[in-house]
């Protein structure tokens, strides 16, 4: 008999145990298939009013339209798109800000609860920086201006929104303007767009995919802040800055520190120029002392720098070494927040048309700052509220006689309103102030001629400064062999750190396995050869969160992928490719701006992703035994943050590159016990 045999007799003889038998059933990996644009059924909602962007001047749109609203009996169904994780969550900390346009929005503003305009002005000083002096100086009547208030400006927009909410307005925190929606024959805008839902790094549809939704509108208002990836393809679309100015910008970063009571001076305001910048290079500083022991400083650099060893991060860092700064911070004191952001600078020659077919640009996306006050909210305050009753009246117009609903609103009353605004007459006043600059007298003969102009002159000339040359910030920017290297000075914390330290308190967070929004139109390869054999790698410098990074690589001549994947990941020049870690993105727009080959452009992440500004409230450190995870249950606080928190957070930073970075974030968190959350090892993540 076989063998095969004798066992199956066997076997069937044999008794067999009684025993419960679990199968493991595995599924082999769906196949994803690349996000095709053209073939996808989008769920749309109609709106009578879409705002882009729940800013200052979003806000106060949305509440001066449920306003009208009530007084005239008129219902209009506003929506409001926002891309931070909540209100107020992307503005950016501390500011002085004049309350003229909140006055007229809500004269009872005082009498509300939990307004946040607490901390009046007290004093204004102008002073200029030496390496070693601080010389108090005459100061602009712009800058001098009592009646203002220091505050929070996230606290501001979180207040308004609240406001605006109560009225019955849509807030929708999370969902990012991804595109326009426009009409069949692309002429006018009916809408907007949010982003997709559920896809990969590859731009591949996940398990979880889901489409952008559209929001349909008679009149869409863009608020996204200065140089919005939705108010750029609307003034290219348009072509709104035919016959303009090109804008100027500047970059902003900020910190917020925690002091000693005894040099806490509440409501004091500094502004001061010279060091740390050369003579060459446009910009100035700012210390404001707000409610509850903090100070906000910042630096402000023009963009139109020229030398591109210069770093913005490194020139903020130093600035604090300044004895002024070293006084100031001495002690226990704390830094608890970090920001950066491009502001408008170009002043009234660079406002672009301000109306198209369907919507408008308020705000920071039109460019109201005033440069020599160094504010704006005020200004994108009143736009929005004068945009709101040019949609009121437009929509409330359309009777039945009237063409479809569908059909976009006529919003040109708006740009005629407000160039007959004090809005118009705030900007013009300094309309030569930044240009001055620009001219053969050089920065030293810029500050002579505002110091006339805003003194004496206060925009009464027969004359206006026009950037004939037309060049972009981006243009001014010189090749290596034509600079000078800077030599900065070694950190010293914590008065002075890494950028990935700074980066780890703007809480900046991107989920990973998302596409960049940070793209570069698959040239990455001549990108690289540029910018690293003629610019020096400029972005390593310039970038104030550390996104970019052009590292050696044997393989920087190749391309990876299959299946249409994008094929530029490793694709260099040189031995060097270029890696975005993109969840470090602070949403500052610099790489946009400045890149001298103009090929990066910023677009908007799945929604919710990027900083949060929100929390900027001191609170002391943990205790030891407060909770297990002290840095995760206080997370759960939407309005308090803390050092500890922050550095929580700084584990989803990308720090691999730079072991003596992880080391005094380790050091820090171990002051403020949070070595709970953190560990004692580097995250391994490449992003």
């Amino acid at each position: 008999m076989a063998v095969a045999q004798v066992r199956a007799v066997a076997s069937a003889v044999r008794p067999r145990p009684t025993c419960l038998v679990r199968s493991l059933h595995t599924t082999s990996p769906r196949k994803r298939y690349l996000f095709n644009t053209s073939n996808v059924d989008r769920p749309t909602d109609d709106v009578d009013v879409c705002i882009v962007g729940a800013g200052p001047a979003g806000l106060s749109a949305v509440i001066r339209l449920k306003q009208l609203e009530q007084q005239n009996g008129c219902e209009i169904r506003v929506v409001v798109l926002e891309k931070g994780a909540e209100v107020g969550s992307h503005v950016l900390l501390g500011a002085v800000i004049e309350p003229c346009a909140l006055n007229e929005l809500i004269p009872d503003w005082k009498d509300r609860d939990g307004y946040p305009l607490t901390q009046p002005t007290t004093s204004t000083q102008m002073r200029l920086f030496t390496p070693k002096y601080s010389l108090r100086i005459p100061q602009s009547p712009q800058m001098a201006k009592m009646g203002t208030y220091v505050v929070s400006l996230s606290r501001v927009t979180a207040w308004l929104g609240s406001i605006a909410e109560e009225l019955g307005v849509e807030v929708y925190p999370g969902f990012a303007g991804a595109g326009l929606v426009y009409s069949e024959d692309g002429r006018s805008v009916l809408g907007v767009r949010t982003n997709e839902i559920g896809l990969d790094r590859q731009g591949r549809m996940k398990d979880t995919f889901e489409p952008g939704m559209e929001f349909r509108a008679r009149a869409t208002l863009l608020t996204e802040g200065a140089h919005g990836s939705l108010s750029k393809e609307a003034i290219r679309r348009f072509k709104l800055c035919d016959g303009r100015h090109p804008q100027m910008y500047g970059l902003g970063l900020k910190e917020v520190w925690h002091v000693d009571p005894a040099k806490h001076e509440p409501g004091k305001v500094v502004h001061s120029m010279g060091w740390p910048l050369d003579i060459h290079t446009y910009g100035g500083g700012w210390t404001y002392h707000m409610v509850d022991g903090l100070v906000t400083l910042g630096l402000v650099v023009g963009l139109d720098y020229s030398n591109l060893y210069l770093s913005p991060y490194r020139e903020l860092q130093r600035m604090k070494h300044h004895p002024y700064f070293r006084d100031l911070l001495s002690g226990n004191e704390t830094g608890i927040a970090y920001g950066a952001r491009v502001l408008n600078e170009g002043g009234l020659q660079s406002v672009p048309k301000l109306n198209f077919p369907g919507g408008v640009l308020i705000g920071c996306s039109a460019g109201f700052v005033n440069v020599a006050k160094i504010k704006g909210t005020h200004n994108a305050m009143k736009s929005g509220m004068l945009a709101a009753e040019a949609a009121f009246d437009s929509i409330a117009s359309q009777t039945s006689d009237s063409p479809s609903p569908d059909d976009p609103a006529d919003m040109s009353a708006y740009d005629t309103a407000l160039h007959k605004s004090w809005v118009h007459s705030d900007l013009h006043e300094v309309g030569n102030v930044r240009l001055s600059f620009n001219t053969p007298l050089g920065v030293l003969g810029g500050v002579v001629y505002s110091g006339i102009d805003t003194l004496l002159l206060r925009g009464r000339t027969p004359w206006t400064f026009q950037n004939t040359s037309g060049r972009s910030d981006a243009a001014h920017t010189r090749r290596a062999s034509e600079c000078t290297p800077i030599a900065y000075l070694p950190f010293e914390p914590p008065l002075s750190t890494d950028i990935l330290m700074s980066v780890a308190l703007t809480g900046t967070n991107h989920a990973e396995d998302q596409p960049v929004h940070l793209r570069d139109a698959a040239v990455r390869r001549e990108h690289v050869h540029v910018n690293v054999e003629e610019y020096a790698g400029l972005f390593e410098r310039g970038c104030p969160a550390q996104v970019y990074e052009y590292v050696d690589a044997e393989d920087a001549g190749t391309e990876e992928g299959k299946d249409g994947e994008i094929k530029v990941k490793k694709v260099g020049w040189g031995g060097k490719r270029l890696v975005i870690n993109s969840q470090n993105c602070i949403h500052c727009k610099f790489c946009d701006v400045k890149v001298p080959m103009q090929d990066i452009t910023w677009t908007v992440p799945k929604g919710s992703g990027g900083p949060k500004y929100i929390c900027e409230t001191y609170n002391p450190p943990f205790p030891p035994r407060a909770a297990k995870n002290p840095s995760a249950a206080h997370r759960t606080s939407q309005a308090s943050h803390c050092v500890g928190c922050a550095l929580g957070m700084h584990m989803r930073v990308r720090v691999q590159a730079s072991q003596s970075a992880w080391g005094s974030v380790v050091q820090t968190a171990q002051k403020y016990r949070c070595t709970d959350t953190l560990g004692d090892k580097a995250p391994t993540v490449l992003l």
